[in-house]
């Protein structure tokens, strides 16, 4: 794909934020589109944001599960940047005005104390490099108008980003077992799903190194204060109006968000 339909694509997308109108799939227009032109129009997205004067903050972490892989016929995960309009205080409500067709994940975010540095970062590299762990929700959304999503319109996209939401308590990582931190999600006060953290990659640290790794083909490396969030523990959660959620997981505490 060639740099203008890139920077076109990528100024399409952003514009959605703006105008409210979601657009057709990029795989039904570019049929031969490629997990790296995805990653090229979500590049040249972050640049658009940038030059509005949005700061980057991170980077998310998606599909860490060997079912959502399979759904999109994909053999590893995928990632998005978070910027700092992206972040929402946990007492603040989140707008449903903001969103098209919002579902919330829950997640264990890392903060990070120093840069990695791709290749060969490792489980223990991650969690050396990390200065605390807290609880988190994403709202993952779409700017796409109905229909099947492939893992190339969702890469384009953010990976499907929309907001993301952070408990307030940052917690040391070296004394818990990540892979057996348990998980508790309410909707309205009723459990709807329970997991434990080896459900994202075997350990969220993991996924945390896969991004490492991945972003070094880039010539890229995560920075030091980056926030890093790893990838749901449990499937997406469609909420509406009125809705509130609550993440309580096993020794870092809770995270929760209201919709209005």
């Amino acid at each position: 794909m060639d740099d203008s339909t890139v920077d076109r694509l990528a100024a399409e997308l952003y514009q959605v934020s703006q105008t409210g109108k979601p657009v057709a799939h990029l795989t039904k227009r570019y049929p031969d589109i490629t997990i790296d032109d995805a990653y090229a129009i979500q590049l040249a997205g972050r640049k658009l944001r940038e030059a509005d004067g949005r700061k980057g903050v991170g980077a998310k972490i998606g599909l860490t599960s060997v079912v959502m892989q399979q759904l999109f016929n994909v053999y590893e995960p995928d990632y998005g940047y978070i910027m700092d309009d992206m972040v929402v205080m946990e007492n603040e409500p989140v707008k449903m005005s903001e969103h098209f067709v919002p579902r919330v994940e829950a997640e264990i975010a890392f903060l990070l104390k120093k840069p990695l540095e791709g290749p060969g970062i490792s489980v223990a590299d991650v969690l050396r490099a990390t200065e605390g762990i807290m609880p988190c929700l994403e709202i993952i959304d779409t700017r796409y108008e109905a229909g099947t999503m492939k893992v190339e319109d969702s890469i384009a996209d953010i990976a499907s980003i929309g907001k993301v939401v952070l408990g307030g308590a940052l917690t040391s990582a070296k004394e818990i077992d990540l892979r057996y931190t348990g998980l508790v999600f309410e909707k309205n006060g009723e459990i709807i799903s329970t997991a434990a953290g080896a459900a994202v990659l075997g350990h969220p640290a993991a996924s945390v190194a896969w991004l490492a790794n991945k972003l070094a083909s880039y010539g890229v490396s995560l920075r030091k204060g980056d926030l890093i969030i790893s990838g749901s523990l449990i499937a997406a959660c469609s909420v509406e109006a009125g809705d509130a959620v609550r993440a309580t997981f096993d020794r870092l505490g809770s995270v929760s968000a209201r919709f209005k």
